[in-house]
């Protein structure tokens, strides 16, 4: 493509003239999912209304009025619960592709499960009564027979007729009614059990087996909105360590255990040892505040300034679309945490642009879906991640937000100049002036980045994570009022309600890893996991890294980043560190790889959202994925071999191993790419990835020898091409 510059006089300020004042538009839009029901009129408003009510009680419990703990958590599940059985559909549409509505039987049968349903939250009241009159316990007739048999057969009623309800989009299905009913005579038990003194039983003999039920019955709730929101992958990795309970026994060798009692099993689970703990614990204060910061956000169009912004600052640069990707996906999947999701509200205006300069649909698919997942592992936020690995490790979050400084700069480093390669080597042009907004116009605006600035400065001043959160998303809205888009009252209450709808899916997601993280506790699987690898590190331990590897990236495939990590930490990170590897280095390792599974074929999630957009073969996306993050495969590993990339070390000895490890990123984007001042051949390519891989171990006679090689090759090229080459293929 022609690159030459217009030299007509006057050609620069007609250009300016013309600049649009922004390209970016809708980028803040809530994304609608396919079996999203759309209402309307009273329904409309009757759900908002429950969705505002549900971000605003988190507002009020982590910053006025705490409640005890595992009451909010109950709560907090139940809510996501209730308004994800409103908003999700389990089966298509009716009207949609030529889908009927089902037959009349179908809606009464639907409706008479609401008895069952309503007589076991009867009950529970009845039991709360019982209990406020002076009860010790109640009768374990009473809940078998009056509440759990009742819940069960609703619940499993209910399930199974929304699978085969199909109702249209605008209305709710009963079967899904009966659901909500469900998850409130589920929650409702367990609120009043377990503020009494009965609490201390769960997990022994004398438990009530009336939280066997409601545990079952939440459960299976959870793993059937898990499979709405969130795919299949999580509900059958769900299902397969639930069947391992109760395998244990005829198990061979280290993954055999005696097994548990469907009582003993069930009155736990329910608990802060599984889906009451750590993934919980975080989605019920941390990501919730962030989705309600993130809500703020998009009320107030932060997200269409980050884009345009972007592409105001790095459009003109060959592959234009493509570095205004890295930079604008990195923001928002900073902030919303789902590789996926971000694809699919920034790649939407980026992949058409990059295939309008010359990349073809799976480079433009594949460069959105790295950026995107890129966004989890950078700080300050780390779609949450940094929050997750805080509460299960204990280690303070400024110490894991500047930990990940330097991995995120590789990464990142390691993308832009894949794009930037492949730029050069296919002859590709930036956007012209007139096709991108005015920097100067932009930079008017750039008080909008206040709100993030607020949260880090709070973080670092020492206020706790839910203060500077709530004055971070406080502070969106009074930036707004001095930017072109106001927050007013009915702005707040939107934003409000879209954080509601935003935080069912994560909520599901965690509430379900938290069913895996309890069988591993209660089972002990993680313990002879961890033994499997100190039996690998014995003969090395690179291999069982390697492992660890594979193992945290199977985890993580089809789950969101969340699910991923929480699940990946619970078996693989313990065993890291009975080998020997420092905690920090331990989780790093496992989130990084956790993360990166959603580019790894064959299950790459945020390539398969990336390829819908392009239009491109979905496998050939994740396999060109996979290429551009190659970084995200190795740093890890250099956790172990050289800490101070992890901030572990003297300033000295961090300095070094940035520049040095940056600058065998640069390498290996080379060698990728076939491209450094010019073609390189085959045996520059091997030479070339001798000299990246010396460079990113961190090692400092590695360091001398890559930056030897490095220089040697810089020369070498400099010397064939001088300036630079013609592109191999012009596009």
């Amino acid at each position: 493509m022609n690159n030459s510059p217009d030299t007509r006089p006057g050609a620069s300020e007609e250009a300016v003239d013309k600049a649009p004042e922004a390209i970016a538009q809708g980028v803040d839009e809530d994304v609608v999912e396919s079996n999203r029901r759309l209402f309307s009129g009273w329904q409309w408003l009757l759900l908002g209304a429950m969705a505002i009510a549900y971000s605003s009680f988190h507002l009020i419990s982590l910053n006025v009025y705490p409640m005890e703990t595992w009451s909010f958590r109950i709560v907090h599940i139940a809510g996501a619960l209730i308004l994800g059985y409103a908003f999700y559909s389990g089966c298509r549409f009716a009207g949609e592709s030529g889908t009927e509505r089902s037959p009349a039987w179908l809606a009464w049968a639907s409706y008479a499960l609401l008895i069952p349903a309503a007589y076991s939250l009867v009950q529970v009241f009845l039991m709360n009564q019982a209990i406020s009159g002076g009860a010790m316990r109640i009768d374990p007739q009473v809940e078998t027979w009056h509440y759990g048999y009742p819940l069960l057969f609703a619940t499993v009623g209910g399930i199974l007729f929304s699978w085969l309800y199909r109702q249209v989009r605008e209305k709710l299905s009963p079967a899904d009614l009966v659901l909500m009913v469900c998850a409130l005579a589920s929650a409702g038990y367990l609120l009043v059990m377990f503020n009494t003194p009965l609490r201390a039983a769960t997990g022994t003999a004398f438990a009530p087996i009336g939280i066997s039920w409601a545990a079952l019955a939440g459960s299976l709730l959870i793993l059937e909105l898990t499979r709405r929101v969130a795919g299949l992958a999580l509900v059958v990795i769900s299902a397969i360590f639930l069947a391992y309970v109760w395998a244990g026994p005829y198990l061979p060798g280290f993954l055999g255990f005696p097994g548990l009692s469907f009582n003993r099993f069930f009155s736990q689970v329910y608990t802060d040892t599984g889906i009451l703990g750590p993934t919980t614990a975080v989605s019920s204060t941390y990501i919730i505040l962030f989705i309600i910061f993130a809500a703020f956000l998009q009320a107030s169009k932060v997200g269409d300034y980050f884009v345009n912004f972007a592409f105001a600052a790095a459009g003109r640069s060959r592959g234009g679309p493509a570095k205004v990707s890295i930079f604008a996906s990195g923001l928002m999947g900073m902030i919303n945490g789902t590789s996926a999701g971000n694809v699919v509200s920034t790649g939407s205006l980026t992949i058409p642009l990059m295939k309008k300069v010359g990349y073809p649909g799976r480079s433009a698919g594949a460069i959105e879906a790295a950026a995107s997942t890129g966004g989890q592992i950078m700080p300050p936020i780390m779609g949450a991640g940094a929050f997750i690995m805080a509460e299960i490790t204990g280690i303070p979050y400024t110490e894991i937000a500047v930990a990940a400084i330097i991995p995120a700069v590789l990464y990142f480093a390691s993308v832009y100049f894949m794009v930037d390669f492949e730029a050069a080597r296919k002859g590709m042009r930036g956007m012209r002036k007139d096709e991108i907004p005015q920097f100067r116009r932009l930079a008017k605006q750039v008080y909008l980045f206040a709100p993030i600035i607020i949260l880090v400065a709070a973080l670092f001043m020492g206020y706790s994570v839910i203060r500077a959160g709530t004055l971070a998303t406080a502070s969106a809205a009074v930036v707004s009022w001095i930017s072109p888009n106001k927050m007013g009252p009915a702005a707040i209450l939107k934003a409000l309600q879209l954080a509601g709808t935003m935080s069912i899916q994560i909520i599901a997601v965690c509430a379900c890893a938290g069913i895996i993280v309890g069988v591993i506790s209660l089972t002990g699987v993680g313990a002879r996991f961890s033994s499997l690898l100190l039996g690998l590190a014995g003969f090395s331990q690179l291999l069982a890294l390697f492992f660890a590897m594979c193992i945290s990236i199977l985890l993580g495939m089809g789950m969101p980043t969340t699910a991923a990590y929480a699940v990946a930490a619970s078996v693989v990170a313990p065993g890291l560190i009975n080998i020997g590897i420092q905690p920090l280095v331990a989780h790093f390792f496992v989130f990084y790889f956790a993360v990166v599974s959603a580019i790894t074929p064959p299950v790459a999630l945020a390539s398969y959202a990336a390829a819908g957009i392009s239009g491109d073969n979905a496998m050939a996306t994740s396999v060109t994925s996979f290429k551009i993050g190659l970084a995200a495969f190795i740093v890890p590993f250099m956790f172990f071999y050289s800490p101070a990339m992890l901030m572990e070390g003297t300033w000295l000895q961090i300095l070094r191993v940035g520049v040095t490890a940056t600058l065998g990123i640069v390498l290996l984007a080379a060698t990728v790419q076939a491209w450094f001042f010019g073609p390189v051949k085959a045996w520059m390519r091997v030479v070339m990835l001798i000299g990246a891989l010396c460079m990113i171990y961190g090692g400092i006679y590695t360091d001398i020898a890559g930056l030897a090689i490095g220089g040697a090759l810089f020369m070498f090229q400099r010397g064939i091409h001088g300036g630079g080459a013609k592109p191999i293929a012009s596009s």
